[in-house]
Order: C-alpha cells, then structure tokens, then sequence
C-alpha cells in the first residue's frame, strides 16, 4: 500500500513540473498556486519575477459551520468539501481584487481540474479574477 501512495505523489510531483515549466507568474499577472492535503485546501498568489509569495488563503480562515451544501452550475448538490474549497477561491480573489490584481495564471499544482480544484477555480472566477 506504501508503494502505490509514492507513486501516486511522484506521479503528481511529475505532472506539476510540467506545468510549472509553462506556468510562470509576473506582477501584472501573477500565478495562482493550489495545494491541497488530506484535510485542508490552501491557495497562493505568487510573483514568480521577485519570487514572492504576495499572499494566501486557506479553509482554515474560513468559518466552516457557515457552509451549508449548496447546489452548482449543474444543478447537482456540491459536497462539503467543493463547497469549502469555493469559499477559498472567493477569499482569495477578494484579495486580489482589493491588491487590484484581475488577470492571473492558473497553476493546479498536479492535481486534475476536477473537485475541489475546480471548484476553488469556480470560487475565484466569480470573485472576479480572470484566467
């Protein structure tokens, strides 16, 4: 069991290589950076030219007794989680928004677009940031 966790992250490590050799940050667009562990979702804007992160946001500055499951753009019931990790992507482009930050670069850390990683997508398009 041991074996196949390394290689799910090696895979991953693997894929967001190959997405950082294309992904790159500036200060009129910088980069969104996704983690997400077994338990929480953290996002980061970064200006890769000064090699700085400009600031972040997670679920744990979220009050999550506040997230209640609400329905998406398909109509289908968004889990808990998907929820959540939409809450972070608004905080994190309520940030943006008030450093004036719109255009940014999408970097999904590996992790395919799907789940919490678009819904943190989702959650910042409609805060207003654009990529």
């Amino acid at each position: 069991m041991k074996d196949r966790n390394k290689q799910k992250i090696e895979k991953r490590q693997r894929r967001h290589k190959r997405i950082r050799a294309k992904a790159f940050g500036s200060a009129e667009k910088p980069r969104l950076c996704v983690f997400k562990s077994s338990k929480h979702i953290y996002a980061q804007i970064i200006d890769d030219e000064k090699n700085r992160t400009l600031f972040s946001a997670s679920d744990l500055e979220i009050n999550k007794s506040k997230t209640k499951s609400k329905a998406g753009d398909s109509g289908e019931a968004m889990s808990k989680e998907n929820v959540i990790a939409f809450e972070v992507g608004k905080l994190v482009a309520k940030k943006a928004v008030e450093k004036k930050i719109e255009k940014i670069v999408f970097d999904r850390g590996g992790y395919t677009y799907h789940g919490n990683i678009k819904s943190l997508a989702d959650g910042a398009r409609e805060g207003g940031l654009k990529f």
